[in-house]
């Protein structure tokens, strides 16, 4: 592309209003959102009951490190042929199968914590039910994520992508945000067995929801791809664009060494002293500052010097980090998370729009698979790595320290990849 051809672009651009309101307008896409929200959601009570259970269990911050192996083997393991699966069937078809596994484990937590069937929370089975599903959920959300966030570019047009993205990463952090006080809530004050149950209620309005779903226009599907192919091509997409590439390794760095949610039972117990339901809001305080900024870029077009803003949130979300490790006052801890949230939630957005604008349909599933195991599995493996760091260092030199080390890679990315450096606006991009 020429530069007068890229200014001309820009201009064009320039020249459409802007309407934040476009997606909802579409009645699949509302159905869409519903079924983030209500599953995300689930997912975040299941996730908060989860790690108090288990730490409860064991008082041993590993033990929470181990939650997040126990999903991001499977979840890891299955990716690129969950892409493939996403890019050959019916997504919605996959995605429906997905959320009914997803429902079924929910219930099943729900089952082994009714009154009456355990006597004593300090049980192995206990433990060893809980990890089993966890496995399980791992396997499931390898399958949906690619098919749901391929199934998004066949609800609206090609032209409210953007905001479309806004949309989707912002009603799950709300969703974020009510998911995880609410589980601590209702595990504080009515027990596991009540919180998993409102989970599975969740998970099956989920399910009924993507049950609802027109497909717009259905991406063209290959007649026949064998396996290998398939996954080479989806593969070979993403690490012959450095841009891509950069801002995939990026996040997966930040999320791997920077996070500090899988040991927050720890803060919540020992140091900040504020029992499961401040556990609650420490989890939602992340998604309060994502949700603050969704709504700013849902209501804004995308923003110019999309790749400086990207780095420069990534700093943000380090230091951020490294000030919770010190923090001593519940209310300082609650913010400089709620700000980790809105940086994490802004570079967020500049990937995820750079893959649904940027990427043909036919390979969004491939595509939204590799980055699921560098995105998505961070989150698990990282659970795993800051389990293993506060258990030799600390819990706070290993937050602290993760969030060193990740202020090092934005620089180390930043010069390796000049493209993102040079990302202007997210929509006027050479792929």
């Amino acid at each position: 592309m020429s530069d007068v051809q890229r200014a001309q672009g820009k201009s064009a651009l320039a020249a459409v209003p802007h309407d934040s309101l476009a997606p909802m307008r579409v009645p699949g896409f509302r159905w869409f959102v519903v079924s983030v929200f209500t599953m995300a959601m689930g997912a975040q009570i299941q996730g908060v009951v989860v790690a108090w259970q288990i730490y409860a269990i064991t008082h041993n911050p590993l033990s929470l490190g181990m939650v997040g192996l126990a999903e991001a083997v499977p979840f890891i393991g299955l990716a690129l042929w969950a892409g493939h699966v996403a890019d050959s069937l019916d997504r919605r078809r996959v995605a429906l199968i997905a959320l009914v596994v997803l429902f079924l484990c929910a219930l099943a937590l729900a089952v082994v914590n009714r009154p009456g069937a355990g006597r004593a929370l300090q049980s192995q089975s206990l433990r060893l039910a809980i990890y089993g599903v966890i496995v399980i959920c791992g396997a499931a959300r390898s399958f949906l994520l690619p098919a749901r966030n391929a199934l998004s570019a066949e609800v609206v047009p090609r032209s409210m992508y953007s905001s479309s993205v806004a949309w989707r990463t912002g009603v799950w952090q709300v969703a974020a945000v009510t998911g995880p006080a609410l589980g601590g809530l209702i595990y504080g004050w009515l027990g596991a067995g009540v919180a998993y149950s409102v989970a599975a209620v969740l998970m099956a309005a989920a399910l009924g929801s993507v049950f609802r779903i027109r497909v717009r226009e259905r991406a063209p599907r290959p007649a026949f791809v064998p396996l290998a192919r398939s996954l080479r091509e989806g593969v070979l997409f993403i690490f012959q664009r450095r841009l891509f590439l950069g801002a995939m390794t990026l996040d997966l760095f930040a999320v791997l060494f920077g996070g500090a949610v899988a040991i927050l039972p720890v803060f919540a117990e020992e140091i900040l002293h504020v029992g499961p339901q401040g556990l609650g809001f420490l989890r939602t305080a992340p998604a309060i500052g994502a949700v603050v900024m969704s709504a700013a870029l849902a209501l804004r077009p995308a923003p110019g010097r999309a790749g400086p803003t990207f780095l420069w949130a990534v700093v943000a979300f380090g230091l951020c980090m490294v000030a919770f490790a010190v923090s001593r006052w519940f209310w300082l801890s609650l913010t400089l998370l709620a700000v980790s949230g809105a940086a994490d939630m802004l570079s967020v957005y500049v990937r995820s729009t750079l893959i649904q604008t940027h990427v043909p349909p036919a390979m969004l599933g491939r595509v939204s698979s590799v980055n699921q195991i560098f995105i998505g599995s961070s989150n698990e493996i990282g659970a795993f790595e800051s389990g293993v760091a506060a258990r030799l260092l600390g819990a706070e030199p290993s937050v602290m320290l993760g969030g060193f080390v990740t202020i090092v890679v934005v620089a180390v990315i930043a010069w390796w990849a000049p493209e993102l450096r040079r990302l202007d606006r997210i929509d006027a991009v050479d792929v």
